[in-house]
């Protein structure tokens, strides 16, 4: 079991750590003014800050076998979160600079949280074998349910990247009792179409996965912008993702079906497929998924979902701005009953006028409708479907 106060301490260390530049037991690749790429232990004797203490074995499912890291035990009053990352990612290079933000902890001691690789993408993965038949989108989806009762995990909130925000949408679909809520950070619904697909035919035979992954996350000013950045993303991508395995993840995402789903119109067809728990969706206000995750919006419905727009960020919003996105887990998860208690968080303490609802935040962008309203429990409530800006 996970000691969160260790935690809490290790996140304490690392930071200091790192303002002093002397991280002899860290692997810090780039430091910038907004984030650090990654921070991960340089072996498994080191001390890390999330990833110590965990529980991390492949789970056996009808697709194969899926490597998880739990961290702390289930409770059975809590859902679990349940992080599933995107292609060129796997649990730690993708979550462990937002989990290990020190807005973060508040949340981290309240629930467990499990950590879901892609078949062959965490570190150390062997090579698949040649003929190897990789899953399908779908089918990546059915292997959640193995990992929750290998785990003995009742309900979740889900918190996913491109193909995992894909892969638990599609999930939160078959299973709408597994689900509480849904974070989903760079969502395409829709399939590839023929454009995309040839283009991506022809980059996966002329360049590398990690230059394919760099311009999957990022428009191209941002890569002018973060050059030192980039280059260091690359070469994270290439030294730690098996490269054989990663082309079939890949390929697997980018063959992906629509899923269909579709907005209740006001006395239409209610017999329609669309998720059923409140979900936020996660975009920066210049990443290369702007356009499909309003799409996403438009299709899901307007009394359970709130787009948030995040400025000053791009392909990885989690990355350039985690503690903003914290705050916004945090409120979101208060909108789900939980944490009703919990104190607020740096950025809302300098915010001059402060409130309980989301809804004192003051967007950048036009505001669509109220983001949400206070409940009776003084707990607030995604209402509407709206687009928020920090």
């Amino acid at each position: 079991m996970l000691n969160w106060d260790v935690y809490k301490k290790r996140c304490r260390r690392i930071r200091s750590m790192l303002s002093k530049e002397t991280s002899s037991l860290l692997e810090v690749d780039e430091v910038t003014s907004d984030h650090v790429l990654f921070v991960d232990p340089v072996s498994p004797g080191a001390e890390g800050a999330f990833w110590d203490q965990v529980v991390e074995e492949n789970v056996e499912t009808p697709h194969g076998p899926v490597f998880c890291s739990m961290a702390g035990t289930p409770r059975d009053q809590r859902p679990v979160i349940l992080t599933y990352h995107d292609i060129g990612l796997n649990h730690r290079t993708c979550f462990n600079t937002l989990f290990c933000h020190e807005d973060m902890q508040e949340i981290t001691r309240h629930f467990a949280v499990c950590h879901v690789n892609a078949p062959g993408q965490q570190e150390g993965a062997t090579t698949f074998p040649t003929g190897f038949i990789y899953p399908s989108m779908d089918q990546l989806s059915e292997t959640l349910p193995v990992v929750l009762k290998h785990f003995n995990i009742k309900r979740v909130i889900g918190l996913a990247v491109g193909a995992g925000a894909y892969i638990l949408t599609r999930f939160a679909l078959k299973y709408p009792d597994l689900v509480d809520g849904l974070v989903l950070i760079n969502i395409d619904a829709q399939a590839e179409g023929w454009a995309e697909w040839a283009a991506y035919r022809i980059s996966s035979w002329a360049l590398d996965p990690s230059d394919i992954v760099v311009s999957h996350l990022f428009r191209q000013e941002e890569i002018n912008k973060k050059a030192e950045f980039i280059g260091t993303f690359r070469q994270q991508i290439t030294n730690r993702i098996n490269q054989t395995n990663l082309l079939h993840f890949m390929k697997s995402y980018n063959s992906r079906n629509n899923l269909e789903m579709e907005r209740r119109s006001c006395g239409g067809n209610t017999d329609v497929k669309t998720l059923k728990c409140h979900t936020l969706l996660v975009v920066g206000d210049y990443s290369p998924a702007v356009d499909a995750v309003v799409d996403c919006n438009s299709r899901m419905d307007p009394t359970k979902t709130a787009l948030l727009k995040m400025s000053d960020c791009g392909g990885l919003p989690h990355f350039d701005q985690p503690g903003k996105l914290a705050e916004a887990l945090k409120y979101f998860i208060q909108g789900l009953g939980y944490m009703s208690s919990a104190g607020m968080t740096r950025l809302s303490r300098s915010r001059s006028a402060s409130s309980t609802s989301v809804s004192s935040f003051r967007p950048r962008s036009h505001t669509i409708a109220t983001v949400e309203s206070t409940s009776k429990n003084n707990m607030p409530r995604i209402r509407r479907s709206s687009e928020v800006s920090y």
